[in-house]
């Protein structure tokens, strides 16, 4: 019962917060101002972003489900624990032939809110110089100082981004070394940042052996200043303790904003492109772009007309994919929608973007996204019969991750308390109480963050020799066969920048995570290995093939072998001696052949994939521009961290949500136009279909137009619309008992209707009903402010009211195009494009949007069982460890331990590292310390 009041309060508050909140996944509009693919981190920041203005749309499709506020993802004690549900992708790497031929995991976020749903909750940032170096790359405005506001977002509070709440007990700051720079936090922005209510002593002894090592203790972990010791805050509520996901802290309170949609179990499978094809086919399909030396591309693409701000149909279902069209000039591509389904079994449907279309995917699927619509490496997309959109070769390439070596040895001083210990059912219980009847205890506390980000000279006396190594290396030695010379140039410019960073004692190299059990695992934060993620197959539901090419850089591998080197001699300080530790694995006195042999077998992802789609100078192997569009296109960009042109030495959360809070000004500023209904126009040389010239006389006839609704605010005029079809049907105004003032009503038996109507100043309310038998068309509600609300079979047209501001108008069976009278009429063989997006005849249709699919909820699980006892080690069984939260059990332990190793030197050390793999996976939520 004691935590009955707790959770009721927490239910209230939540269910008050969304009694006005827009359902998930309610019926879609037709088309949006923005689309998102993606509901992860970078993907609900911009949308919350986006619609502040309330008069913009904006839909965020996301492939898997949403949560159920299920305990295991909630209280921080389980972080992780959600790994391998229908949370995660559940991916898998090619096999890593630079290491020992296996393949890993790659866990990803599968769920409204993305990987902040399954990390280990830690936040910080990387150095300031790791953002510096982004400038060097090209990237001009993307420095430490360009960035800080976006990480902090502290002047005013809807601006903010991070809520900043220092440690409760000043005597716990000072023992625990935690210090804070008020200046580079936020104070009420949307994700809250703060510190468990219980702290492990054993960080105590961790950082005065680090100290004792000459690793300095940081002041700020998130100043950017200088590399050491650090505890870490997490993304936490201070008062309720729980995680503070990009779900919670960016979606669930805004769920009330009526421009705001959001929709789960979306698959989005392609990319859909201003369709031009009735144009000849031009192979011209490079990307042109403005200045490639300073990282600029293409300007901002300008919005398509029309207004669904009053409701649609929703999505159309199509009976395949759409065609691959190739642009008469790259420059003019221009991205309309987006295809998705449920599964690969459902229908596809399209839905349209007026401005933008924002890929938010992650680091694995957004390239993924990007060959399959093909946009990416010729080779690649050719190997897969892709017609080539954009060659891109940087798409899926400079692969970066930090990748780690697990380490495990026992503490057997059991005067101190460790994590494991929860292990016991009864501690276990007596925690659980705690935690739901005063929100304290080792519940608050279950990631690892009391942690170290030192320098390679803080952990090592040959870091010069390291450089040297580094300096040496041709840039081409090691990375993947056949890489395009733009991907090499990048390279050789990211590989400079390493060496600089490898050889500067405040810039963190590697980082030991401190599990408080014996886990004292490094990671390299600088990897200098590229690895690649391209798709596997045509099909959109296949996983990726992806190859971190982990150690391919053997550079890496050196710094993780002197890593080991400094955790044995970290181990044996007086600090950590007083835990009396006892290295299991590797062993004391592995040798060099040993430890490497473990490193090639022991790698795993830190899991922060990033840079596979970097910004970048295209010359460069560039995917987007400092403005992060894709080059090449007008209205498609990238915000999620596979922009990182070189991933910064941090964990990578703090600087998703950073990064996507530039990009959401960055969006906003390029479509601030003051009329989004009068776009800038580029011509096209097409032949029309169906033409209305200037005078407004059809001119030729087609019959599979399909003409979208139009508001009032954007519609064109044909002031003299005559019966010149034959055997059309002209309705006068009286006909339809309509109180518009018009001029005529002429409905086209090739299925489409125009309505030409005189200015209807006098009749801003009024309302029609207007019905064609020849095309099955009902539409009503047509008056000045609002657009038609087009009821219609799959086999009629749309409407396109006309008024008299301006004039021609011009139908094509794939664009819908008007003049404004400010320019001269078009020819019979020039057209203007106004980017409008058309659903072709055969093509329509109505209904709600596929349905998102449902999942049971998710029961916090129970502790896994302890694996099996090691053969040939009878006397460190599981089942004893689980107990050793009593003194008695421990000393046993310690006493029974002791005398085996003597004979630790001759046994299986394969055999041994894979027990206690186990082992490791059973008290530290599957063996992994960071998601």
């Amino acid at each position: 019962m004691y935590c009955v009041p707790v959770l009721f309060l927490s239910l209230t508050i939540w269910t008050l917060s969304q009694i006005s909140a827009r359902p998930l996944n309610a019926p879609l509009l037709d088309v949006y101002d923005y689309i998102i693919v993606g509901g992860g981190v970078s993907g609900l920041t911009v949308a919350n972003r986006l619609t502040e203005d309330p008069n913009t749309t904006v839909l965020v499709l996301e492939a898997g489900p949403a949560d159920h506020y299920e305990e295991i993802i909630q209280v921080p004690v389980f972080n992780g624990a959600d790994i391998y549900s229908v949370y995660d992708w559940y991916f898998e790497t090619a096999p890593q032939t630079y290491l020992d031929g296996a393949t890993r995991r790659i866990p990803q976020g599968r769920v409204l809110g993305g990987g902040s749903i399954l990390n280990a909750l830690l936040w910080n940032r990387g150095g300031q110089g790791d953002y510096n170096d982004w400038v060097t790359l090209g990237n001009k405005g993307w420095g430490w100082s360009d960035l800080l506001p976006y990480f902090m977002k502290a002047s005013l509070k809807a601006y903010n981004s991070e809520t900043y709440t220092p440690v409760f007990s000043e005597a716990i700051a000072e023992q625990y070394s935690i210090n804070y720079n008020a200046s580079v936090h936020g104070t009420s922005g949307p994700v809250n940042v703060s510190f468990p209510k219980y702290f492990y002593n054993t960080s105590v002894n961790f950082f005065q052996g680090l100290n004792q090592m000459g690793v300095p203790t940081v002041y700020d972990p998130n100043d950017g200043s200088t590399a050491g010791a650090t505890y870490l805050p997490l993304d936490i509520s201070p008062t309720n303790q729980t995680r503070a996901d990009a779900r919670r802290s960016y979606y669930d309170p805004y769920a009330f904003r009526d421009n705001l949609y959001v929709s789960t179990g979306q698959y989005v499978t392609n990319l859909i492109f201003q369709q031009t094809s009735n144009c000849a086919n031009v192979n011209n399909n490079q990307p042109h772009t403005g200045d490639s030396s300073t990282g600029q591309g293409s300007g901002a693409g300008e919005p398509p007309t029309g207004d669904s701000s009053n409701g649609g149909t929703g999505a159309s279902p199509l009976s395949g994919s759409p065609p691959k069209l190739k642009r008469q000039s790259s420059d003019d591509l221009r991205v309309i929608g987006v295809q998705y389904a449920v599964n690969a079994g459902s229908p596809r449907y399209n839905i349209t973007a007026r401005r933008e279309v924002i890929m938010a995917a992650g680091a694995l699927q957004t390239p993924k996204v990007l060959e399959l619509s093909g946009i990416g490496s010729k080779s690649v997309l050719q190997s897969f019969g892709i017609n080539v959109t954009l060659d891109l070769p940087g798409v899926g390439n400079n692969y970066q991750d930090h990748y780690l070596v697990g380490t495990y040895s026992q503490f057997y001083n059991a005067s101190y308390i460790y994590s494991n210990q929860l292990s016991n059912a009864t501690l276990n219980d007596e925690a659980r109480a705690e935690y739901y009847a005063n929100r304290t205890g080792p519940w608050t506390a279950g990631p690892a963050d009391g942690n170290a980000f030192p320098s390679l000279s803080q952990i090592t006396n040959s870091s010069a020799g390291i450089v040297d190594d580094a300096t040496a290396q041709n840039a081409t030695s090691h990375l993947a066969p056949g890489i395009d010379e733009t991907v090499l140039a990048g390279y050789t410019a990211q590989k400079a920048l390493l060496v600089d960073a490898l050889s500067d004692p405040n810039r963190a190299v590697v980082e030991i995570l401190n599990s408080n059990a014996g886990g004292i695992s490094p990671s390299v934060m600088r990897p200098f290995s590229r690895g690649t993620t391209h798709i596997n197959s045509t099909d959109p539901f296949t996983p990726p093939n992806i190859d971190p090419r982990y150690g391919s850089n053997p550079v890496d591998l050196d710094v993780l072998y002197e890593s080991l080197l400094f955790h044995h001699l970290l181990l044996q300080t007086p600090a950590m001696q007083e835990l009396d530790p006892y290295e299991w694995v590797p062993t004391a006195n592995a040798n060099e052949s040993a430890l490497r042999a473990y490193i090639n077998s022991a790698i795993g992802t830190e899991y922060h994939p990033s840079g596979t789609c970097s910004m970048l100078p295209l010359d460069m192997g560039g995917v987007v521009d400092s403005n992060l569009l894709v080059y090449g296109t007008q209205n498609l960009r990238i915000v999620d961290a596979s922009i990182y042109p070189i991933i910064p030495a941090s964990h990578l959360q703090a600087v998703v949500y950073g990064v996507a809070e530039k990009a959401a000004d960055i969006i906003k500023a390029a479509n601030a136009y003051t009329d989004p209904s009068v776009p800038s126009l580029e011509p096209l040389t097409c032949n029309s279909d169906i033409r209305l010239d200037q005078n407004g006389t059809i001119a030729s006839n087609n019959s599979t137009i399909a003409a979208p609704s139009f508001n009032s605010t954007s519609l064109v005029s044909a002031t003299n619309l005559a019966s010149s079809v034959t055997g059309s049907v002209a309705l006068s105004s009286s006909d339809q008992s309509t109180t518009f003032s018009t001029s005529s009503l002429t409905a086209i038996e090739s299925m489409s209707v125009v309505s030409a109507l005189s200015p209807i100043s006098d009749a801003a309310s009024a309302t029609t009903a207007l019905t064609s038998d020849d095309t099955g068309l009902s539409t009503s509600a047509l008056s000045a402010q609002s657009t038609p609300n087009v009821q219609s079979p799959s086999n009629a047209a749309h409407l396109l009211a006309a008024t008299n501001d301006s004039l021609p108008i011009t139908m094509t069976s794939c664009t819908v195009e008007a003049i404004p009278s400010t320019l001269s009429s078009s020819s019979s063989t020039s057209v203007y494009d106004l980017g409008v997006p058309i659903k072709l005849a055969s093509n329509l249709g109505v209904g709600p949007p596929a349905p998102a699919p449902t999942y049971p909820p998710l029961e916090a699980p129970a502790l896994p069982p302890a694996p099996g006892p090691f053969v040939g080690y009878p006397t460190i069984n599981p089942s004893t460890v689980s107990q050793f939260a009593t003194p008695t059990s421990t000393a046993a332990l310690h006493e029974a331990s002791t005398m085996e190793k003597a004979k630790y030197s001759g046994k299986d050390a394969n055999k041994l590292k894979e027990w206690l793999d186990d082992l490791v996976a059973w008290l530290g939520g599957n063996g992994h310390l960071d998601r």
